[in-house]
């Protein structure tokens, strides 16, 4: 059987683009007739607001999210010897920016829920090298920071908050971006808050964390062609700073457009034998990503596309099997959660600008694949 035609594509950028094309093209103008494309007004605006909307005091825009992870934990002091606890069940920028920073990354087994990390697990990962906890809020849901929290303090350890795909999340009543020590975020186009290219944010309420950051994403300045540190190249543009102020007006209205759709999904899919996701009684969840889980996750995707609706996996293999981070030193069953999860996620069409019709249509296909099937099975 052929794939029918997509209906409802997995991520549709361009309907947002429509819905804000004459705010972003006069913004865009802006930079242009100002010529500050390195960094300037916009940028630093757009700083003062996110800072504001993550509940933080500082936010220091960048170029990449993987550029706010590392730079996060060369602020935090990390180097060569010292260890950061992680997930596997992540992006590999987690894990990457670890080394990036001569770090040893060790990994703790995901709370399968969730998919973020198992506060229980860490306790037995700290040794005398461990410097950093670094959570990540996977999918749009922060991680149970305050068991997080509390061991950090126990142990004197930093917490670095990876909020890549976490802007506007909550927990308890209080910000992604200002649980933590460090917080990064990633403004990848297909992000809840997405750049047009590349872009990355550290919110923090450490003054001295903050002016680290600032030095290093410049060359280590702390005035024009006066090196402190030995920094990097990691400065957001001009434009991408004008771009990303336009779409923070927005965000807020993008999120509940999410949230509303992630509801209508729940109910659509409640009679089948498909995990939904749980959302937890202290977070507000900005669905970034609509992940369910199925035993038959490949044949189901396969189904979907049959009918017309594009979907995707994130993430099929762990960080610890890829071949590119084999020589971390995990054996394949070393965390058995996220590499079930692995084989088990699907995530389905999820952007503020679909309809209500398209989420019916996705009822619809799953009422169509599990005709013939048993309800739900008790989990």
């Amino acid at each position: 059987m052929k794939d029918s035609p997509v209906t409802v594509p997995y991520l549709d950028l361009r309907a947002q683009y429509r819905g804000i094309k004459a705010e972003i093209d006069a913004a865009i103008a802006g930079v242009l007739d100002s010529c500050q494309f390195v960094l300037g007004s916009e940028v630093v605006r757009f700083e003062e607001e996110f800072a504001r909307y993550s509940g933080a005091s500082e936010c220091i825009a960048l170029n990449s999210g993987t550029s706010a992870l590392h730079l996060a934990l060369l602020a935090a002091g990390v180097g060569a010897g010292d260890e950061v606890i992680t997930v596997p069940f992540t992006f590999v920028a987690s894990v990457a920016a670890v080394l990036y920073a001569g770090a040893r990354p060790v990994l703790v087994d995901i709370e399968p829920r969730t998919f973020n990390m198992d506060p229980a697990a860490i306790e037995a990962a700290i040794t005398s090298r461990t410097k950093v906890i670094l959570p990540v809020h996977l999918y749009g849901q922060t991680a149970d920071m305050d068991p997080i929290l509390e061991i950090a303090r126990r142990h004197s350890l930093i917490v670095i908050e990876d909020a890549a795909q976490a802007h506007g999340a909550e927990y308890k009543g209080r910000r992604a971006g200002s649980i933590g020590d460090i917080a990064c975020f990633s403004f990848y186009p297909a992000k809840n808050l997405g750049a047009y290219g590349e872009g990355g944010a550290v919110t923090t309420n450490n003054a001295t964390y903050a002016k680290t950051v600032r030095m290093l994403r410049d060359w280590g300045q702390d005035r024009k062609y006066h090196h402190v540190l030995r920094g990097f190249n990691y400065r957001m543009e001009g434009l991408q700073g004008a771009i990303l102020r336009v779409k923070l007006r927005h965000l807020e209205q993008w999120t509940e457009r999410r949230r509303a759709f992630a509801r209508a999904y729940n109910q659509a899919l409640a009679e089948y034998d498909v995990e939904r996701p749980a959302e937890m009684p202290w977070a507000r969840h900005v669905y970034h990503l609509y992940t369910v889980r199925s035993k038959d996750r490949d044949g189901l995707q396969k189904a979907l596309l049959e009918e017309g609706i594009q979907t995707a996996v994130h993430y099929a293999e762990p960080v610890h099997v890829q071949p590119a981070y084999s020589d971390l030193g995990y054996a394949r069953g070393a965390f058995p959660e996220a590499e079930q999860a692995a084989g088990e996620v699907l995530s389905l069409p999820m952007y503020p600008e679909m309809t209500d019709e398209q989420i019916q249509q996705v009822g619809q296909a799953f009422d169509r694949i599990f005709a013939d099937k048993p309800a739900r099975t008790a989990r």
